[in-house]
């Protein structure tokens, strides 16, 4: 079942769990915000596939992640900053551009990932993700179960590894977590 949904387009590609901050100042996003804090819900945010991030609406690629906000402020030059986190991945039916500018969108969820054991193929990735959140000063205080769910290795080392935004884009499409696994196995071997 379709869904609508605002889209925020973006030259980069938002992982489910991982968060990202925004500066927001045109008047079509400032608008889907407190339309989305009116309804307490999220907006989409999706890779550019044509366009810029101001000014005329972008295309967008056909897949994205919901964005939810964590935390906003002002910043010093007076722009609203915002902190969300991904959520939900979503894959984009058709859009449209409102009155205003901004891209809205029908949406199909994806499912959300399985639960599923590392292969012995991927316990490798574990460790490299371990070594890479130690590098960057990361907060390691991660239960080590999680180290072990094929899903989330695969979102932390997309989201932290060095790629192009295809690349990027490839792996938000990919539904299965082995799959994806082997994807950044080849990234990185």
């Amino acid at each position: 079942m379709a869904e609508p949904l605002p889209l925020f387009p973006l030259h980069a590609v938002l992982f489910p769990g991982a968060g990202l901050q925004l500066r927001v100042f045109e008047p079509r996003y400032l608008d889907m915000l407190g339309e989305c804090g009116r309804a307490g819900t999220g907006f989409g945010v999706c890779l550019i596939a044509e366009g810029e991030e101001t000014g005329a609406p972008a295309t967008t690629a056909g897949f994205g992640t919901e964005a939810l906000i964590e935390d906003f402020d002002v910043g010093p030059d007076g722009l609203l900053l915002l902190r969300v986190r991904g959520a939900r991945r979503f894959r984009v039916l058709r859009t449209r551009v409102r009155g205003n500018g901004l891209v809205e969108a029908d949406v199909e969820w994806r499912a959300d990932d399985p639960v599923v054991e590392l292969q012995s193929q991927h316990v490798l990735l574990a460790d490299v993700l371990r070594s890479v959140l130690e590098q960057i000063g990361a907060d390691v205080s991660v239960p080590e179960t999680r180290f072990d769910d094929a899903a989330w290795v695969g979102w932390r080392l997309a989201e932290l590894l060095p790629m192009t935004l295809p690349q990027r884009l490839a792996l938000l499409e990919e539904d299965d977590p082995d799959r994806r696994l082997d994807a950044l196995l080849e990234l990185i071997g």
